[in-house]
């Protein structure tokens, strides 16, 4: 560091950032206000230790909070500085990283640290898709800041000193920390969706290397491609196997087995996370009805079903893919909609944002149906209706309206109540069914699946797809946005 002193702030960049390649920028500006003795206070790089420097030798501009410094809280010249970084990383197209350890607005400024609060959130809305923006929770993040994280693009957050809020726990009527502590790492990883990443210090700092090192450095430089040593033609034998637990099967057909999920503990039963694929980086979109710890044993079963909170949480994640042009695969294992009142509330919504978020998507889309894929949920999950590029299916996989047995019963239903023996007839009518209307062959043989691939061959046959759409452009329509 050139003018700070050694403190948690800077031992955080100097542990996330590759040695000695750290750079300060503006480590000489203080506080300007000189309201309530605010000469009289010592203010080294105004609470904000700002620069740029590398990780794996790919540019990154940082920003660190020190605690120490009237505790981190954001000023005037603390948040012009943060601007400042913004800028620099607008016009060099890097990635502005923030690590975050902040008591909120300094009072002792009121509507100079507001207005630089306004200049922050402007600065990110700008960046908003151009550049990736990574902030990681070491310390308080309340308020004013908490709306700033919420802006980036992926949150880490320590898993037990951290606390993330707009309102602190105890200052909502009827609860208190000790009840529910709302600011916890647990709280907004599981129960809001906000936080993609815990964990201690150590491993935040190592997960965002591992994230910046497979990020594009910006929506049009990619700079995450590697030298595949896998080989493109490796045979995953029993995929099949993994139909349920589609963080496990994704894994299998990546690259040297790499596999980065993104918001493990919020609705598991959607996956989204980052794969290789002949050394670039694919974004991920699965439906998972099992998940299975670290030493393979089953820790949870899940109803192949499309939730709301599944919905959104996909929808963000296709739309940063294909801001940042990342191709994406989607593995499809869905029945319906998941059936509940409190999913009800917010369900069509939730659907009509991931729908709308895979058909606006222009990136290289190609889709496997790794199971059942039935009705309109399945339409939602990246069909070929909607503008996947490629639609794929394993053998025994089912495409259709409903299940063959359901529909049976209502196709045949008055057949089914004057038949001697129901249940061989309702079994006679839905093997018809299942061969007519919802096998792999049937919606094959109408063109709504390109191929039908052994489970096996998926890594290969998904590697060649995206060769193939390597160059693809298509045409929207001349619009500032969609609305949905």
């Amino acid at each position: 560091m050139s003018n700070s002193t050694q403190t948690s702030a800077s031992n955080r960049i100097n542990a996330l950032l590759d040695e000695s390649s750290f750079v300060e920028v503006g480590s000489y500006v203080t506080a300007r206000n000189t309201d309530f003795n605010m000469t009289d206070k010592e203010t080294p790089a105004d609470g904000v230790i700002t620069g740029y420097g590398t990780i794996d030798g790919s540019l990154v501009y940082v920003y660190s909070q020190d605690a120490s410094v009237m505790g981190g809280s954001l000023g005037e010249m603390h948040a012009r500085k943060i601007a400042n970084i913004y800028s620099m990383a607008m016009k060099m197209g890097a990635p502005v990283v923030g690590l975050i350890d902040c008591a909120g607005l300094r009072l002792q400024e009121a509507t100079d640290a507001l207005n630089g609060f306004g200049q922050m959130y402007l600065s990110q809305a700008m960046a908003s898709g151009v550049i990736p923006q990574i902030a990681a929770v070491f310390g308080t993040c309340g308020g004013g800041m908490a709306v700033s994280s919420a802006m980036a693009d992926f949150i880490f957050m320590e898993e037990k000193k951290a606390k993330l809020f707009v309102n602190s726990p105890n200052a909502i009527d009827g609860n208190r920390a000790e009840v529910c502590n709302t600011a916890g790492a647990a709280f907004q990883s599981e129960d809001t969706g906000l936080v993609d990443f815990t964990g201690d210090e150590a491993q935040i700092l190592s997960g965002i290397r591992s994230l910046v090192s497979i990020l594009p450095a910006n929506n049009e430089d990619d700079m995450s491609y590697s030298e595949c040593s896998d080989d493109l033609n490796r045979v995953c034998s029993d995929l099949e196997n993994y139909a349920g637990a589609t963080d496990l099967a994704l894994s299998q057909i990546s690259d040297d087995n790499f596999f980065l999920e993104v918001k493990k503990a919020y609705a598991p039963s959607m996956v989204t996370g980052f794969i290789r694929l002949n050394g670039n980086t694919v974004g991920c979109v699965a439906n998972r009805t099992a998940l299975y710890n670290e030493s393979g044993v089953k820790e949870a079963d899940y109803e192949a079903a499309l939730s709301a909170s599944g919905c959104d949480k996909a929808a963000k994640f296709v739309s940063f893919c294909d801001a940042f042009n990342i191709p994406l695969l989607t593995l499809v294992n869905v029945k319906g909609y998941k059936a509940s009142k409190c999913t009800e509330r917010r369900i069509a919504k939730a659907a009509g944002r991931l729908t709308y978020a895979f058909a606006n998507a222009s990136v290289p889309k190609v889709t496997v149906v790794v199971g059942e894929a039935y009705g309109s949920a399945y339409l939602t999950m990246n069909s070929k209706s909607i503008g996947a590029d490629m639609v794929y299916a394993w053998p025994g996989a089912t495409i259709g309206m409903m299940d063959a047995m359901a529909a049976a019963k209502i196709m045949y239903a008055d057949e089914i109540a004057g038949a001697d023996d129901s249940l061989a007839l309702i079994n006679e009518k839905a093997a018809a069914y299942r061969q007519l209307q919802s096998s792999a062959v049937a919606a094959a043989r109408r063109g709504y699946v390109d191929d039908i691939i052994e489970a096996c061959d998926t890594r290969k046959r998904v590697i060649a797809a995206f060769e193939m759409l390597f160059t693809k452009r298509e045409d929207r329509p001349d619009r500032k946005h969609g609305t949905v």
